[in-house]
Protein backbone atom coordinates (compact mmCIF):
# COMPACT_ATOMS: atom_id res chain seq x y z
CA UNK A 1 0.00 0.00 0.00
CA UNK A 2 1.53 3.28 -1.14
CA UNK A 3 0.63 6.48 0.67
CA UNK A 4 1.59 10.12 0.62
CA UNK A 5 4.01 11.13 3.34
CA UNK A 6 4.25 14.48 5.09
CA UNK A 7 6.64 16.31 7.41
CA UNK A 8 4.26 17.83 9.94
CA UNK A 9 6.61 19.29 12.53
CA UNK A 10 10.29 19.89 13.25
CA UNK A 11 11.77 20.79 16.64
CA UNK A 12 15.35 21.30 17.73
CA UNK A 13 17.43 21.61 20.85
CA UNK A 14 20.54 23.79 20.92
CA UNK A 15 22.41 23.57 24.24
CA UNK A 16 23.22 26.65 26.29
CA UNK A 17 23.92 30.04 24.79
CA UNK A 18 25.49 30.78 21.39
CA UNK A 19 29.29 31.00 21.65
CA UNK A 20 31.10 33.69 19.69
CA UNK A 21 34.41 33.34 17.86
CA UNK A 22 36.38 35.09 20.62
CA UNK A 23 35.21 32.54 23.21
CA UNK A 24 35.85 29.37 21.25
CA UNK A 25 39.28 28.52 22.58
CA UNK A 26 38.05 28.99 26.14
CA UNK A 27 35.81 25.97 25.45
CA UNK A 28 38.13 24.02 23.14
CA UNK A 29 41.41 24.81 24.92
CA UNK A 30 44.86 25.71 23.62
CA UNK A 31 47.08 23.04 22.11
CA UNK A 32 50.58 23.25 23.62
CA UNK A 33 49.32 26.36 25.46
CA UNK A 34 49.28 28.43 22.25
CA UNK A 35 46.52 29.99 20.18
CA UNK A 36 45.74 28.28 16.88
CA UNK A 37 47.54 29.76 13.88
CA UNK A 38 44.85 28.60 11.44
CA UNK A 39 41.74 29.62 13.42
CA UNK A 40 41.43 33.13 11.97
CA UNK A 41 41.88 31.92 8.39
CA UNK A 42 39.30 29.15 8.75
CA UNK A 43 36.73 31.40 10.43
CA UNK A 44 37.22 34.06 7.78
CA UNK A 45 36.37 31.49 5.11
CA UNK A 46 33.50 29.69 6.83
CA UNK A 47 31.92 32.94 8.13
CA UNK A 48 30.52 31.21 11.21
CA UNK A 49 30.00 33.79 13.97
CA UNK A 50 28.38 31.65 16.66
CA UNK A 51 27.85 27.99 17.54
CA UNK A 52 26.73 25.77 20.45
CA UNK A 53 28.67 23.42 22.71
CA UNK A 54 27.26 20.81 25.08
CA UNK A 55 30.24 21.10 27.44
CA UNK A 56 31.50 23.91 29.65
CA UNK A 57 34.87 25.65 29.68
CA UNK A 58 36.32 22.95 31.92
CA UNK A 59 35.28 20.26 29.41
CA UNK A 60 32.47 18.91 31.59
CA UNK A 61 29.41 17.72 29.68
CA UNK A 62 26.19 19.68 30.05
CA UNK A 63 24.37 17.17 27.83
CA UNK A 64 25.16 13.85 26.22
CA UNK A 65 24.22 13.24 22.57
CA UNK A 66 21.42 11.01 23.86
CA UNK A 67 20.10 13.84 26.04
CA UNK A 68 20.32 16.39 23.20
CA UNK A 69 18.27 14.08 21.00
CA UNK A 70 15.71 13.31 23.70
CA UNK A 71 15.19 17.03 24.35
CA UNK A 72 14.50 17.66 20.66
CA UNK A 73 11.95 14.83 20.60
CA UNK A 74 10.25 16.16 23.74
CA UNK A 75 9.95 19.57 22.07
CA UNK A 76 8.37 17.83 19.07
CA UNK A 77 5.83 15.89 21.13
CA UNK A 78 3.31 18.55 22.11
CA UNK A 79 -0.17 19.66 21.08
CA UNK A 80 -1.88 16.34 20.55
CA UNK A 81 1.14 14.18 19.74
CA UNK A 82 2.73 12.44 22.70
CA UNK A 83 5.78 10.25 23.20
CA UNK A 84 3.64 7.11 23.32
CA UNK A 85 2.15 8.02 19.93
CA UNK A 86 5.51 7.44 18.21
CA UNK A 87 5.38 4.27 16.09
CA UNK A 88 8.95 4.30 14.75
CA UNK A 89 12.14 6.09 15.83
CA UNK A 90 15.05 6.47 13.40
CA UNK A 91 18.18 8.35 14.42
CA UNK A 92 21.27 9.48 12.56
CA UNK A 93 24.47 10.81 14.11
CA UNK A 94 28.22 11.00 13.59
CA UNK A 95 28.97 11.19 17.29
CA UNK A 96 27.07 8.65 19.43
CA UNK A 97 27.96 8.51 23.11
CA UNK A 98 29.12 4.91 22.79
CA UNK A 99 29.98 2.34 20.13
CA UNK A 100 27.29 -0.01 21.41
CA UNK A 101 24.28 0.03 21.96
CA UNK A 102 23.03 2.03 18.97
CA UNK A 103 22.11 5.68 19.42
CA UNK A 104 18.36 5.29 18.73
CA UNK A 105 18.12 2.55 21.34
CA UNK A 106 19.75 4.77 23.96
CA UNK A 107 17.40 7.64 23.10
CA UNK A 108 14.39 5.35 23.38
CA UNK A 109 15.67 4.14 26.74
CA UNK A 110 15.96 7.69 28.02
CA UNK A 111 12.49 8.67 26.77
CA UNK A 112 10.91 5.57 28.34
CA UNK A 113 8.06 5.59 25.83
CA UNK A 114 6.23 2.39 24.87
CA UNK A 115 8.07 -0.42 23.01
CA UNK A 116 8.74 0.59 19.38
CA UNK A 117 11.08 -0.11 16.48
CA UNK A 118 14.22 2.03 16.95
CA UNK A 119 16.87 2.09 14.21
CA UNK A 120 20.30 3.80 14.30
CA UNK A 121 22.14 5.15 11.27
CA UNK A 122 25.84 6.00 11.34
CA UNK A 123 27.98 8.07 9.01
CA UNK A 124 28.27 11.84 8.99
CA UNK A 125 26.07 14.53 7.44
CA UNK A 126 23.84 12.12 5.48
CA UNK A 127 23.14 9.85 8.45
CA UNK A 128 19.96 11.70 9.45
CA UNK A 129 18.76 11.69 5.84
CA UNK A 130 19.36 7.93 5.74
CA UNK A 131 17.22 7.72 8.87
CA UNK A 132 14.53 9.91 7.29
CA UNK A 133 14.54 7.76 4.15
CA UNK A 134 13.87 4.62 6.22
CA UNK A 135 11.05 6.38 8.07
CA UNK A 136 9.61 7.71 4.81
CA UNK A 137 9.55 4.22 3.29
CA UNK A 138 7.88 2.79 6.40
CA UNK A 139 5.03 5.30 6.27
CA UNK A 140 4.86 5.20 2.46
CA UNK A 141 4.41 1.42 2.46
CA UNK A 142 1.86 1.48 5.28
CA UNK A 143 4.01 -0.31 7.87
CA UNK A 144 3.52 2.63 10.23
CA UNK A 145 1.30 5.71 10.30
CA UNK A 146 3.99 7.98 11.70
CA UNK A 147 7.67 8.12 12.54
CA UNK A 148 10.08 10.43 14.31
CA UNK A 149 13.49 10.94 12.75
CA UNK A 150 16.38 12.67 14.51
CA UNK A 151 19.73 14.12 13.58
CA UNK A 152 22.11 15.05 16.39
CA UNK A 153 25.74 15.79 17.09
CA UNK A 154 28.01 16.19 20.08
CA UNK A 155 31.23 17.09 18.30
CA UNK A 156 32.50 20.06 20.29
CA UNK A 157 34.04 17.96 23.04
CA UNK A 158 35.90 15.90 20.40
CA UNK A 159 37.68 19.13 19.45
CA UNK A 160 39.04 19.83 22.95
CA UNK A 161 42.78 20.35 23.15
CA UNK A 162 43.23 17.51 25.65
CA UNK A 163 42.64 15.00 22.88
CA UNK A 164 45.66 16.35 20.99
CA UNK A 165 48.11 16.97 23.84
CA UNK A 166 49.92 13.65 23.56
CA UNK A 167 50.48 14.23 19.84
CA UNK A 168 51.67 17.79 20.54
CA UNK A 169 54.14 16.47 23.13
CA UNK A 170 55.42 13.92 20.63
CA UNK A 171 55.88 16.65 18.03
CA UNK A 172 57.72 18.76 20.59
CA UNK A 173 60.36 16.04 20.81
CA UNK A 174 61.01 16.58 17.10
CA UNK A 175 60.77 20.36 16.79
CA UNK A 176 60.66 23.46 18.95
CA UNK A 177 57.31 24.74 17.71
CA UNK A 178 54.87 21.83 17.22
CA UNK A 179 51.84 22.67 15.09
CA UNK A 180 48.76 20.47 14.90
CA UNK A 181 48.31 19.17 11.37
CA UNK A 182 45.87 21.31 9.38
CA UNK A 183 43.64 18.29 8.65
CA UNK A 184 42.94 18.06 12.39
CA UNK A 185 42.83 21.78 13.22
CA UNK A 186 40.54 22.54 10.26
CA UNK A 187 37.40 21.06 11.81
CA UNK A 188 37.90 22.53 15.29
CA UNK A 189 36.58 25.91 14.13
CA UNK A 190 33.57 24.68 12.16
CA UNK A 191 31.63 22.16 14.23
CA UNK A 192 28.74 22.71 16.62
CA UNK A 193 26.45 20.68 18.89
CA UNK A 194 22.69 20.21 18.81
CA UNK A 195 19.79 18.00 17.77
CA UNK A 196 16.65 18.14 15.67
CA UNK A 197 13.60 15.88 15.53
CA UNK A 198 11.19 15.53 12.60
CA UNK A 199 7.66 14.15 12.75
CA UNK A 200 6.43 12.49 9.56
CA UNK A 201 2.94 11.14 9.02
CA UNK A 202 0.59 9.67 6.44
CA UNK A 203 -1.74 12.64 6.98
CA UNK A 204 -0.99 16.39 6.74
CA UNK A 205 -1.65 18.80 9.58
CA UNK A 206 -5.28 19.83 9.95
CA UNK A 207 -4.18 23.37 10.71
CA UNK A 208 -1.17 25.18 9.33
CA UNK A 209 1.23 23.80 6.74
CA UNK A 210 2.83 20.43 6.11
CA UNK A 211 5.64 19.47 3.76
CA UNK A 212 4.78 16.66 1.36
CA UNK A 213 7.80 14.49 0.54
CA UNK A 214 7.93 14.17 -3.24
CA UNK A 215 11.09 12.06 -3.30
CA UNK A 216 14.32 11.29 -1.47
CA UNK A 217 17.44 10.00 -3.23
CA UNK A 218 20.79 9.11 -1.67
CA UNK A 219 23.95 8.24 -3.61
CA UNK A 220 27.55 7.34 -2.76
CA UNK A 221 30.55 8.25 -4.92
CA UNK A 222 32.98 6.17 -2.86
CA UNK A 223 33.80 4.29 -6.06
CA UNK A 224 35.27 7.50 -7.49
CA UNK A 225 36.95 9.25 -4.55
CA UNK A 226 39.08 8.27 -1.58
CA UNK A 227 38.20 8.95 2.04
CA UNK A 228 38.11 12.64 2.95
CA UNK A 229 36.89 12.80 6.59
CA UNK A 230 37.44 10.08 9.14
CA UNK A 231 37.67 9.18 12.83
CA UNK A 232 39.37 6.21 14.46
CA UNK A 233 41.73 5.68 11.56
CA UNK A 234 44.86 6.95 9.80
CA UNK A 235 45.32 7.44 6.07
CA UNK A 236 48.53 6.37 4.34
CA UNK A 237 50.22 8.24 1.43
CA UNK A 238 48.38 6.04 -1.09
CA UNK A 239 45.02 7.11 0.33
CA UNK A 240 44.24 3.81 2.07
CA UNK A 241 42.53 3.96 5.44
CA UNK A 242 43.91 1.98 8.39
CA UNK A 243 41.50 1.47 11.27
CA UNK A 244 42.26 1.93 14.96
CA UNK A 245 42.73 -1.81 15.55
CA UNK A 246 45.91 -1.72 13.42
CA UNK A 247 47.59 0.59 15.94
CA UNK A 248 48.79 0.13 19.50
CA UNK A 249 47.16 1.93 22.40
CA UNK A 250 50.25 4.14 22.62
CA UNK A 251 49.86 5.09 18.96
CA UNK A 252 46.20 5.95 19.51
CA UNK A 253 47.40 8.89 21.59
CA UNK A 254 50.58 9.78 19.73
CA UNK A 255 48.77 9.96 16.40
CA UNK A 256 45.42 11.26 17.74
CA UNK A 257 43.82 8.29 16.01
CA UNK A 258 40.40 9.05 17.46
CA UNK A 259 40.44 12.71 16.43
CA UNK A 260 38.23 13.77 13.54
CA UNK A 261 40.33 14.61 10.48
CA UNK A 262 39.50 16.07 7.11
CA UNK A 263 41.54 16.32 3.91
CA UNK A 264 40.72 19.88 2.84
CA UNK A 265 42.35 19.31 -0.56
CA UNK A 266 39.93 16.50 -1.43
CA UNK A 267 37.03 18.46 0.01
CA UNK A 268 37.72 21.37 -2.33
CA UNK A 269 38.24 19.05 -5.30
CA UNK A 270 35.07 16.97 -5.06
CA UNK A 271 32.36 18.21 -2.72
CA UNK A 272 30.62 20.76 -4.95
CA UNK A 273 31.42 19.09 -8.25
CA UNK A 274 30.05 15.61 -7.52
CA UNK A 275 27.09 16.91 -5.56
CA UNK A 276 25.91 19.36 -8.20
CA UNK A 277 26.29 16.79 -10.96
CA UNK A 278 24.04 14.39 -9.05
CA UNK A 279 21.59 17.12 -8.10
CA UNK A 280 21.10 18.09 -11.76
CA UNK A 281 20.73 14.42 -12.82
CA UNK A 282 17.97 13.91 -10.26
CA UNK A 283 16.07 16.98 -11.42
CA UNK A 284 16.04 15.53 -14.92
CA UNK A 285 15.05 12.07 -13.65
CA UNK A 286 12.08 13.46 -11.70
CA UNK A 287 11.14 16.06 -14.33
CA UNK A 288 11.71 18.96 -11.96
CA UNK A 289 12.11 22.37 -13.58
CA UNK A 290 14.73 24.24 -11.51
CA UNK A 291 12.73 27.42 -12.00
CA UNK A 292 9.83 25.78 -10.11
CA UNK A 293 11.94 25.64 -6.94
CA UNK A 294 10.95 28.38 -4.50
CA UNK A 295 13.45 27.55 -1.73
CA UNK A 296 16.87 25.91 -1.94
CA UNK A 297 18.40 24.50 1.26
CA UNK A 298 21.98 23.32 0.75
CA UNK A 299 23.85 21.95 3.73
CA UNK A 300 27.22 23.66 3.47
CA UNK A 301 29.97 23.23 6.03
CA UNK A 302 31.47 26.62 5.18
CA UNK A 303 30.28 29.74 3.38
CA UNK A 304 33.39 29.21 1.25
CA UNK A 305 31.41 26.58 -0.67
CA UNK A 306 28.39 28.78 -1.45
CA UNK A 307 30.00 30.28 -4.54
CA UNK A 308 31.48 26.90 -5.48
CA UNK A 309 28.03 25.29 -5.55
CA UNK A 310 26.55 28.30 -7.35
CA UNK A 311 29.26 28.21 -10.02
CA UNK A 312 28.83 24.46 -10.56
CA UNK A 313 25.06 24.82 -10.97
CA UNK A 314 25.55 27.53 -13.57
CA UNK A 315 27.79 25.18 -15.58
CA UNK A 316 24.73 22.94 -15.98
CA UNK A 317 22.43 25.83 -16.78
CA UNK A 318 20.76 25.68 -13.36
CA UNK A 319 20.61 29.11 -11.81
CA UNK A 320 18.89 29.56 -8.48
CA UNK A 321 19.16 33.18 -7.32
CA UNK A 322 20.58 33.72 -3.85
CA UNK A 323 17.27 35.04 -2.55
CA UNK A 324 15.94 31.47 -2.91
CA UNK A 325 18.76 30.04 -0.78
CA UNK A 326 18.10 29.45 2.93
CA UNK A 327 21.27 28.91 4.97
CA UNK A 328 21.65 29.45 8.74
CA UNK A 329 25.28 28.25 9.06
CA UNK A 330 26.71 31.54 10.33
CA UNK A 331 24.34 31.60 13.34
CA UNK A 332 24.35 27.96 14.47
CA UNK A 333 27.55 26.49 13.03
CA UNK A 334 27.91 23.15 11.28
CA UNK A 335 25.89 20.60 13.29
CA UNK A 336 26.57 17.76 10.86
CA UNK A 337 23.62 15.41 10.50
CA UNK A 338 21.28 17.79 12.38
CA UNK A 339 22.02 20.82 10.21
CA UNK A 340 19.51 20.23 7.42
CA UNK A 341 16.63 19.52 9.80
CA UNK A 342 17.42 22.60 11.89
CA UNK A 343 17.50 24.79 8.78
CA UNK A 344 14.28 23.26 7.40
CA UNK A 345 12.55 23.67 10.76
CA UNK A 346 13.59 27.31 10.91
CA UNK A 347 12.18 27.90 7.42
CA UNK A 348 9.00 25.95 8.21
CA UNK A 349 8.36 28.12 11.28
CA UNK A 350 9.38 31.40 9.64
CA UNK A 351 6.01 32.30 8.16
CA UNK A 352 7.64 32.61 4.74
CA UNK A 353 6.23 29.42 3.24
CA UNK A 354 3.10 29.40 1.11
CA UNK A 355 1.07 26.42 -0.02
CA UNK A 356 2.15 25.12 -3.39
CA UNK A 357 5.78 26.20 -3.00
CA UNK A 358 8.53 23.69 -3.67
CA UNK A 359 11.65 23.20 -1.54
CA UNK A 360 14.80 21.44 -2.72
CA UNK A 361 17.34 20.17 -0.19
CA UNK A 362 20.81 18.87 -0.93
CA UNK A 363 23.06 17.35 1.72
CA UNK A 364 26.68 16.44 0.96
CA UNK A 365 28.68 14.09 3.17
CA UNK A 366 32.40 14.51 2.73
CA UNK A 367 33.42 11.36 4.66
CA UNK A 368 33.66 9.54 1.34
CA UNK A 369 31.40 11.72 -0.78
CA UNK A 370 27.78 10.66 -0.36
CA UNK A 371 24.89 12.94 -1.22
CA UNK A 372 21.24 13.09 -0.17
CA UNK A 373 18.64 15.07 -2.11
CA UNK A 374 14.98 15.70 -1.38
CA UNK A 375 12.14 17.75 -2.87
CA UNK A 376 9.15 18.86 -0.81
CA UNK A 377 5.88 20.61 -1.60
CA UNK A 378 4.21 22.93 0.91
CA UNK A 379 0.63 21.80 1.48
Amino acid sequence: MEREVYINRIANFLPGNPIGNDEMEEYLGYIDGKKSRSKAIILRNNKITSRYYSHDKQGKNTHTNTELTAEAIKALCTDGFKLDDIELLTSGTTSPDQLLPGHAIMVHGLLKSRPIEAISFSGSCCSAMNALNYAYMSVYMGRTNNAVTTGSEKLGVWMRSGYFEEEANKLKELENNPILAFEKDFLRWMLSDGAAATLISNKPNKDGISLKIEWIEICSFANEAETCMYVGAEKDPEGNLHGWSEFTQKQWLEKSIFAMKQDARLLDQYIAQLGTKKYVELFKKHNVDPQSIDWFLPHISSEYFRSKVDDEMKKYGVQLPQEKWFVNLSRVGNIGSASIFIALGELMNSGKLEKGQKIALTIPESARFSYANMVLTVV
